[in-house]
């Protein structure tokens, strides 16, 4: 059981804190790739979730796109740090909480894509100016900024 199963254990649904951390992933196109969730309703998103105790940020987006893409990624550049009332999520559980995420970027990846069946429908590299539509709320944002800010060079 993960750190987050045992807080709900003792806190049932009330609203917590948690830490994420996501990767935007460019391949050698500069495409970025997404994953289709399973939850919530396909939405498509970037890479990554939630910190375990003891890790770093830095750690948690490399554990996640593993998990989630198979691909061991590396030399992370830092976005920016999203948290705030915006930020609120009500899972259909119930559950309730805050999230601070910690984005970060790369173009340094290998191994070869792998879905994770248990959580995803889909991985997919897209084109910075044709990303799907219907994209996880919080990383519209966090793409959004990514575009306008890196070079595209």
């Amino acid at each position: 059981m993960g750190y987050i199963e045992t807080l709900r254990e003792l806190v049932g649904h009330r609203p917590l804190i948690f830490v994420g951390a996501v990767a935007i992933i460019l391949d050698e196109e500069n495409r970025i790739l997404l994953q289709q969730r399973k939850f919530p309703n396909g939405s498509w998103g970037i890479p990554g979730g939630l910190m375990e105790l003891g890790e770093s940020t830095e750690e948690v987006a490399c554990r996640e796109v593993f998990e989630e893409t198979g691909l061991q990624i590396d030399s992370l550049a830092l976005l920016n740090v999203y948290s705030g009332k915006e930020h609120f999520i009500r899972a259909e559980n119930g559950d309730e909480f805050y999230v601070v995420t910690v984005a970060y970027y790369t173009k340094s990846f290998y191994g070869n894509l792998q879905m994770d069946e248990k959580e995803s429908i889909s991985l997919q590299f897209f084109n910075a100016s044709n990303l799907p539509t219907i994209l996880v709320k919080s990383h519209q944002a966090i793409l959004d900024e990514f575009i306008s800010t890196y070079n595209w060079q």
